[in-house]
């Protein structure tokens, strides 16, 4: 009798607790499916109406499971926190999701604890690099000697699978794009130089260096590139963006996450221009200005979530996907819906001198290997161009 009594109280525990964690905002997207999968997509912190992210990825898990009839909700955490995030991936499972989606590097501390935790359930983390998982699980000792760790010991690779995308083609794509479409004096406002962002800015750099070679305009083109040392906007950095554009710089690719705030604000004052970065973020930037937003250069986190899905839902397939840390950039030169990287093409301002179909020709040129970009981050491309490169962060 004790021993069921003591049962009954740590039974009711665990359903007080659940009911605490899971009164946080969700969502979900009720079904009579027979499958016996079940999805939930744990916000990072923000919501899903972040216009990045959060947003991106829970489109993606909806328009998959609706046209599936699969059962699917979404978690938001109460804070941004690592047991926060680990709190909702917790109710989820409890409330018997076997498909857990995570969108971005944030999730590494959880992905670390959780996916031993839940051997039976299946685990797709977006943009997430074996270094992410590695600091996550050692601590800042990774970084003095990276070569000595491996990722797969870290995390269950049987049940987890990961991507990461190749940041420099859809960079390329920008700079490539703002010059033919006529801008003469870009910046590159990047947030920490962490690997990710850097192949971003030097992609930017190459295309606007192939572009002015193919225009003949080299010494036209001039280039800002500088660190803001922050995922954030702050005065400090707004000054420099406001110097920037006083100083002729027409448009800045802003790359580290809330940096950008700092850009917009210096080109609201100005009519200036920006490049949006990871989905299209023409409706957060141009809340700043109307048509501040040129193009932006995403990842094609919808489509790697609909593949994933589809391999262990439909195709069968996930074995040859799990376990992996896959590098996602092109798969088709002539199908850019299915392409992991790429740009908008609702809302870049296209014209007659860089239309929709020459941005396709583009796609399908670095698709062949007949445009190649360098996605090394050990120095600055050399270029043609000039290329006024801050040292440190512009801090």
């Amino acid at each position: 009798m004790k021993k069921l009594k003591r049962l009954a109280a740590f039974l009711l525990a665990v359903c007080i607790a659940v009911s605490a964690l899971g009164c946080g905002p969700s969502g979900s997207q009720e079904s009579t499916s027979d499958s016996d999968y079940r999805v939930a997509m744990i916000t990072d912190s923000g919501d899903i109406t972040d216009q990045s992210f959060n947003q991106t990825t829970y489109e993606a898990c909806l328009e998959y499971c609706t046209k599936n009839n699969i059962d699917f909700t979404y978690k938001k955490p109460d804070g941004d926190t690592d047991y926060a995030r680990i709190a909702m991936i917790d109710v989820a499972v409890a409330e018997g999701h076997n498909i857990i989606v995570m969108p971005g590097y944030i999730f590494a501390p959880a992905l670390v604890e959780v996916t031993y935790k839940y051997p039976d359930v299946k685990f797709i983390a977006l943009d997430m690099t074996a270094g992410d998982i590695i600091a996550a699980a050692v601590g800042s000792k990774y970084y003095d000697d990276p070569d000595s760790y491996e990722a797969s010991d870290y995390y269950n690779t049987e049940n987890t699978y990961c991507a990461v995308y190749q940041e420099e083609i859809p960079g390329y794509m920008a700079g490539y794009a703002a010059v033919k479409l006529g801008y003469r004096n870009l910046g590159f406002l990047g947030g920490q130089a962490v690997p990710a962002v850097m192949r971003f800015g030097f992609g930017y750099v190459q295309g606007i260096n192939d572009a002015a070679e193919e225009l003949g305009i080299v010494d036209e083109i001039q280039v800002e590139y500088a660190y803001g040392g922050q995922f954030y906007g702050s005065t400090e950095i707004t000054a420099a963006m406001d110097t920037w554009f006083s100083q002729g710089t027409e448009i800045v690719f802003a790359c580290g996450g809330g940096i950008f705030t700092s850009a917009a604000e210096a080109a609201a004052k100005v009519g200036g221009k920006m490049i949006g970065v990871d989905s299209d973020q023409s409706p957060i930037i141009d809340a700043y200005g109307e048509g501040m937003t040129v193009t932006s250069a995403m990842k094609g986190l919808g489509a790697t979530v609909k593949a994933m899905l589809n391999s262990i839902i439909v195709d069968g397939t996930w074995e040859e996907h799990v376990g992996k840390i896959e590098n996602l950039g092109l798969v088709s030169g002539t199908d850019t819906s299915v392409n992991y990287v790429g740009l908008p093409e609702d809302t870049t301002q296209w014209n007659e001198n860089f239309t929709v179909e020459d941005y396709y020709e583009l796609v399908q040129k670095i698709y062949d290997g007949e445009i190649q970009i360098d996605n090394s981050i050990d120095q600055m491309p050399e270029v043609s161009v000039k290329v006024n490169e801050r040292q440190g962060s512009i801090m």
